[in-house]
């Protein structure tokens, strides 16, 4: 029976650890990045910029939190769909003097973008030297 198993399937498989969810905050108006300034100064602030109908958005965002390490008491994390909010996207733009790109990822220090990067470049790794 065990090479049946093993072609169909029904064999078990130790289970896979679950990665428990980010604690993303939606980041939905622009009031919210006046707390964000001001949170800076005490605790790293991150804000990824999501484009809901890309694909590779989705595929950035899906690596970005599948290798995240980092304790969330350490980093307050913002999630914005662009596309809903794009009078928000650009007032970061603006106020964090960053060029709008999405998949974007800006992490802000006593007020000021201290880094970002989009695409294959987000990675939470570089995370590590801010908090």
């Amino acid at each position: 029976m065990g090479i049946f198993n093993k072609l169909f399937g029904s064999e078990e498989k130790e289970p896979k650890e679950e990665k428990q969810a980010l604690p993303w905050q939606e980041l939905n108006s622009i009031e919210q990045l006046d707390k964000i300034t001001k949170s800076s100064k005490t605790k790293t602030q991150a804000i990824f910029k999501h484009s809901t109908r890309c694909g590779i958005s989705r595929m950035v965002i899906r690596n970005f939190e599948s290798s995240f390490d980092i304790d969330e008491n350490q980093i307050d994390l913002y999630y914005l769909d662009l596309l809903n909010y794009r009078d928000v996207s650009s007032e970061i733009s603006a106020r964090f003097q960053v060029f709008h790109e999405s998949p974007q990822f800006i992490v802000i220090r006593n007020g000021e973008t201290v880094h970002h990067s989009s695409h294959s470049m987000i990675t939470p790794q570089v995370l590590h030297q801010f908090v």
